[in-house]
């Protein structure tokens, strides 16, 4: 179902996943401001990601058919306690100062979004679909960096490697294989329209934010 709607989509995936401020970190003319302002608003959205992934993982508890899923989802909610603490050593690095900064209204959006799915109403199928989307656009976007050709800069290579490592790849292959299988056994309900049209909102919300980092404030 995932790989359809890749399909279907791909002008906004490829939109998402291959945004003009992914490809000037590739190319190495990213602004270094552009940077550090994503840097700050995603340190912002990972705290709101928190009570979002805890949120799968009960949904998991509760109406998931493989106990694996549990294991899956909880590896990668034990990861952004690390990640919370890499984005302050960045934050340090880059003297952009996080306590007085402010959430800008593509994150707003972005971070309400995700409290909507918090809601016990919205199905583990569509929950999970969309951890997978969010995770997936982060691997794409930053191991493309990596790729055969890219001209990073060294010192941005560490946040590219975060996200774009084969490890964290596998892991999203994880997670969508979760969602197909969930999305396969879902009752005709439309259950599986409404995992799609969440699927598309991150997209979307994914180009928004990019399309903030660019931002001249």
């Amino acid at each position: 179902m995932i790989e359809t709607w890749m399909k279907k989509h791909a002008p906004l995936y490829t939109a998402a996943t291959r945004h003009p401020f992914i490809l000037s970190i590739r190319d190495g003319s990213v602004d270094l401001s552009a940077f550090k302002r994503w840097l700050g608003q995603d340190y912002l959205f990972v705290r709101a990601f928190v009570p979002f992934v805890a949120s799968v993982l009960l949904k998991a508890c509760k109406e998931s058919d493989e106990g694996s899923d549990m294991e899956v989802i909880l590896g990668g909610m034990a990861s952004l306690n690390d990640e919370i603490s890499w984005f302050k050593a960045e934050a340090s690095k880059w003297n952009v100062p996080l306590t007085t900064l402010l959430p800008q209204k593509a994150n707003h959006d972005y971070c309400s979004f995700l409290e909507s799915l918090i809601s016990p109403e919205v199905e583990y199928t569509v929950a999970v679909t969309a951890f997978w989307a969010i995770e997936a656009v982060y691997q794409e976007s930053f191991a493309h960096c990596l790729q055969e050709g890219s001209k990073t800069r060294e010192d941005l290579r560490e946040t590219c490697e975060r996200w774009g490592n084969d490890g964290f790849g596998q892991y999203c292959k994880s997670l969508q294989s979760i969602a197909n299988r969930c999305l396969l056994k879902a009752p005709d309900n439309g259950v599986v329209s409404r995992a799609e049209r969440v699927v598309l909102r991150v997209l979307e919300l994914e180009v928004e934010f990019w399309n903030m980092s660019l931002e001249e404030i």
